[in-house]
């Protein structure tokens, strides 16, 4: 990943892999209510508040992870304090961070075909909202796909999505060829003029090699309505995975083409710092982060102010 610290350097991503634990996944939940959008100064304050209560697990783990340094370990500089080992720490953590932290650029297409894929449970549903949320309220016309046709649940969550965001919903029955349901969809975008579609996808975990196959199958059928579509596929990753997010990467990169990142459930797990390993090891674009299930809770990702807050220092 990063070339060996030296012995009076603080640690990059290795460090952060053994101060964080193992923990279970949390339980998806369905769309909170979108809210009225607050002004751009009292959105960023907010979003900071959401994002430091969001990584306070990790950070309070890295705080036990620096106080053993000085409680444990002899250093060289003796009179460094805590505070600025975590300033040390929040600038390595910016360093890596920054060359991912990249705004998806929805432009050069119409429609910009988004496909968003995934493991069950990583909240690539939700992410979708959201993400529609966003645009509409940047006035583009954007068109959803509920190519999940395994699950119910996931239909009917898209379309909750779809009335609040003010977006139509292409779905289909359960059970029915989701790269079907792709070309449909694309079609209708097409003769709607739509700027955006975004395309739901089954979850499927990166080991089953006939779901991944699946997943070719869907991306080949819209080329068919147009050869370049899709424009950017999205892989979400839930932080709560910790190591595996790392396999996430490799197995849905080969498969899909994966373009971007989203991380989710920052807030729900004191292992946050995987996000540091991903950027370290891929390279991939980091586009959105979530620490949360309001409709506010997904924001561009930024690497000063998640370096920071991962850390547990104030906002710059």
């Amino acid at each position: 990943m990063t070339d060996q610290p030296k012995p009076d350097e603080p640690k990059r991503p290795g460090f952060f892999k053994r101060l964080f634990g193992q923990e279970e996944q949390a339980a998806p939940t369905v769309p909170a209510p979108v809210e009225a959008a607050p002004s751009p100064a009292a959105q960023k304050k907010k979003w900071w508040q959401r994002l430091k209560e969001g990584l306070s697990r990790t950070s309070s783990k890295l705080g036990t992870g620096v106080t053993d340094l000085f409680t444990k370990r002899k250093l060289d500089h003796s009179d460094i304090s805590p505070e600025e080992v975590r300033t040390i720490l929040a600038d390595e953590i910016e360093a890596i961070l920054s060359p991912v932290a990249r705004p998806l650029a929805v432009e050069g297409a119409k429609p910009f075909v988004i496909m968003v894929v995934g493991v069950n449970g990583a909240g690539k549903t939700t992410t979708i909202g959201k993400l529609a949320q966003k645009y509409r309220a940047e006035g583009r016309s954007v068109l959803l796909a509920a190519g999940d046709t395994f699950r119910a649940a996931a239909i009917d969550q898209l379309r909750i999505w779809g009335e609040r965001t003010g977006s139509p919903v292409v779905a289909r029955p359960q059970g029915s060829d989701s790269s079907g349901l792709a070309f449909d969809a694309l079609k209708q975008a097409q003769e709607e003029a739509r700027d955006i579609v975004i395309l739901d996808t089954a979850g499927r975990l990166q080991n089953k090699a006939e779901l991944m196959a699946e997943l070719e199958k869907v991306v080949r059928v819209m080329r068919k309505v147009d050869a370049t579509a899709p424009h950017a596929v999205l892989l979400v990753l839930d932080a709560t995975t910790g190591q595996n997010a790392l396999t996430q990467v490799e197995a849905f990169g080969k498969t899909a083409g994966v373009t971007g990142l989203v991380m989710t459930k920052l807030d729900g797990t004191a292992r946050g710092g995987i996000l540091v390993a991903v950027a370290a090891k891929t390279g991939l674009p980091v586009h959105f982060i979530g620490v949360g299930e309001g409709v506010d809770d997904l924001e561009p990702f930024a690497a000063r102010d998640f370096a920071r807050a991962i850390v547990g220092l104030e906002e710059a």
